[in-house]
């Protein structure tokens, strides 16, 4: 592999704690990819703040049970330091206080900012086209889903700045032009991607990288309970849809993200669009089930088969 041959990479480091005293910010780490990634930036030794409008004491509208707080005590079981911050990252002010609570308590500290919020699965009416769709849904989508991107970079960022280095993750669904199937949720993930190569743009002489990353066909807490199984039990669901064969944990998109942080070149991989199953390959690393699949092969062999 590219990397291992450049920096002497082997998969013993993945139990290692190659993040030891970094400090990242997961914005969206309630549930799926957030949770997975915040746990594996834990384990792999960093100071973690988990982000979300649910808390032990309040849900979001979202009505999931999974909460922040969870989250955290993940990122502190795994290795790391798990701190909960309940954050509306729709609200300016909410965000420039999270930002100043990083400054304040880890010295000016910020490795990494991952933006994972997302909340438009209840809002995305699959099979209506656009001009039948709730246009206060689609729009409610961008907001909860793009300018959340953009208000939280724009209070971490200059954190990374200030420091000269740094790793800036847009979490989105897929990396090339192909139509999601819906407008609204199209438009949302395709301009996350953009806010990545803007980013990365702006950001490329400051040292920090900004990147777009995207899981396979993910096996998320929601996923899991709409096919009725568990994290154990996820084989069951096979049967109802052969391409969950395929399917991965957040965690395995949390390693991605381990990865990249812990890469002393990433700034080469600045303005790109990533995913799990890519930098599986490069640096080496399975899911938590031993196994490393490979959705981008799937589709191509499977689904866009089936669908011409």
């Amino acid at each position: 592999m590219q990397y291992k041959r450049r920096f002497g990479y082997d998969r013993a480091m993945d139990t290692q704690r190659r993040l030891q005293g970094a400090v990242a910010l997961v914005a969206g780490a309630t549930r799926g990819a957030g949770r997975g990634i915040a746990v594996e930036l834990g384990a792999a030794g960093a100071t973690v703040y988990v982000t979300g409008r649910t808390t032990r004491a309040r849900r979001s509208s979202m009505g999931r049970a999974e909460t922040i707080e969870d989250t955290a005590d993940l990122v502190t079981e795994a290795g790391g330091i798990g701190i909960a911050v309940a954050v509306d990252h729709t609200v300016p002010g909410e965000v420039a206080a999270l930002a100043e609570r990083i400054r304040t308590e880890q010295a000016g500290r910020l490795d990494v900012l991952v933006n994972d919020i997302w909340g438009g699965d209840p809002l995305t009416a699959w099979g209506t086209p656009f001009w039948a769709h709730s246009l206060d849904d689609g729009l409610e989508m961008q907001r909860l889903a793009v300018w959340t991107h953009l208000i939280t970079s724009r209070y971490a960022a200059p954190l990374l700045v200030e420091r000269g280095r740094g790793l800036i993750v847009e979490m989105t669904d897929g990396v090339d032009d192909r139509y999601r199937g819906n407008l609204y949720y199209d438009l949302a993930k395709a301009s996350v991607i953009r806010l990545a190569v803007g980013q990365a743009a702006e950001l490329r002489d400051r040292g920090v990288a900004a990147v777009a990353l995207t899981p396979g066909f993910l096996r998320s807490e929601a996923v899991l309970d709409h096919f009725g199984v568990t994290e154990a039990t996820w084989g069951d669901a096979v049967a109802r849809d052969p391409h969950f064969a395929a399917s991965e944990t957040p965690r395995y998109v949390g390693r991605a993200v381990a990865a990249l942080a812990a890469d002393p070149d990433v700034l080469r991989r600045t303005g790109q669009a990533l995913t799990s199953w890519d930098l599986a390959r490069e640096y080496g690393f399975d899911d938590v089930d031993g196994r490393r699949p490979d959705w981008g092969a799937h589709f191509r062999e499977h689904v866009l088969r089936e669908t011409g």
